[in-house]
């Protein structure tokens, strides 16, 4: 019992061990406040370090510099979306609900306030840190594409939709759901969107774009190009 006792009051004297993975996320959490709050530029490693509480040690060992800080901050916000248009999530449902998802799932990130206000810094400062643009083009609007691109191509193999570029289409898609209203928004033109909102346009979207798509008793020469 008393070893018992001794151990005890040792291991309440030691604070918890948080794990890499979470300290991780804390910090790409304080980066992403610390950005939009002062900019790229004025923004530092040991501000992050103090708003996420960890030692600028432990930081550094996690996320060495400043431009890591800015893609793992854009990685882990388009992962979410990478999980929610996963072929586990819409290969299960009919073609129309399965665009619908895809087609909210980036409606829900592009139309967020805070990846709308990292949009706004990239345009902003992209001219004097030229990474900013690359990890943003890169690290979103091309896996993003890519994915969307992804489904499309696999619904045309199955011959449920008639396209002739996937990657022309995807683009498309995207401009289509969130072009106007992320425009409207990073202009003071109107407040960000919902999710009823989202929802609905994901399915205006959804619809015009598949009764274009869907193949006909005739297609037209065009679409099979």
């Amino acid at each position: 019992m008393r070893v018992i006792a001794e151990k005890t009051r040792r291991s309440r004297g030691r604070p918890p061990i948080r794990p890499d993975e979470e300290t991780r996320h804390l910090i790409i959490e304080a980066a992403s406040l610390e950005f939009r709050a002062n900019g790229y530029a004025s923004t530092s490693m040991a501000a992050v370090a103090q708003r996420a509480g960890v030692s600028t040690k432990t930081m550094y060992r996690l996320i060495p510099t400043k431009e890591d800080l800015f893609k793992s901050m854009v990685s882990e916000r388009i992962g979410r979306f990478m999980l929610a248009v996963d072929e586990t999530v819409v290969g299960t449902v009919e073609l129309e609900a399965a665009l619908e998802r895809i087609l909210c799932a980036y409606g829900s990130l592009a139309l967020d306030s805070e990846v709308i206000a990292t949009t706004r810094l990239v345009i902003s400062e992209s001219d004097r840190f030229p990474e900013l643009g690359k990890a943003f083009s890169e690290g979103a609007l091309k896996r993003t594409t890519e994915a969307i691109e992804s489904w499309l191509r696999r619904q045309r193999e199955a011959g449920l939709l008639v396209l002739s570029d996937p990657a022309v289409a995807a683009d498309m898609l995207r401009g289509m759901m969130v072009m106007e209203p992320q425009r409207a928004v990073m202009l003071g033109q109107r407040h960000p969107l919902d999710a009823d909102e989202i929802a609905t346009r994901a399915r205006i979207c959804a619809s015009l774009f598949l009764n274009g798509c869907r193949p006909s008793d005739r297609p037209t020469a065009e679409a099979l190009k």
